[in-house]
């Protein structure tokens, strides 16, 4: 099991034992904290962390996602979405439009700059998910994701 900088392996043993260590809400908030941690490290020399390569990666989509759109499903309060979206853009990465739906609303989209960065992005994310799920069968991460999916998106 890696351990962060600081933690030896004895005091994750120790801990293992213990109630909280086997709470899902525990797990999952500390698989979070490990994840985004790495995410963070190998996105940080293309200049993205993971807040700023989720609202590239929704630019690029295609899918034209407005700044409300992204707040709501990534979660953030919309004043947070805001300097996300003015770094991106001010790095040529992503533009506002209007939106045709909503005169009052920006949609926002991908530049080709944008598009190649985020293909970058998207291998140092994919080498992370790698290194995460390094002790899981193909089956396993399938059936992980899948199973996070039905909870983070309830129907």
């Amino acid at each position: 099991m890696a351990t962060k900088p600081g933690t030896t392996t004895n005091t994750i043993d120790r801990f293992l034992a213990s109630e909280l260590a086997g709470e899902i809400e525990f797990l999952t908030a500390r698989n979070r904290s490990l994840g985004s941690a790495r995410a963070n490290k190998l996105l940080g020399p293309l200049g993205l962390k993971v807040r700023s390569y989720s609202v590239l990666s929704l630019a690029c989509s295609g899918m034209a996602p407005t700044q409300r759109e992204l707040a709501e499903f990534l979660l953030l309060d919309p004043s947070q979405i805001v300097p996300l979206v003015d770094e991106l853009e001010s790095r040529g990465l992503v533009g506002r439009a209007a939106d045709p739906n909503d005169r009052r609303s920006k949609v926002i989209t991908c530049t080709n700059e944008g598009m190649q960065l985020y293909k970058k992005a998207r291998v140092a994310t994919a080498e992370g998910e790698d290194i995460a799920m390094a002790n899981l069968s193909k089956s396993e991460k399938e059936t992980l994701r899948e199973l996070l999916a039905r909870i983070a998106f309830p129907q």
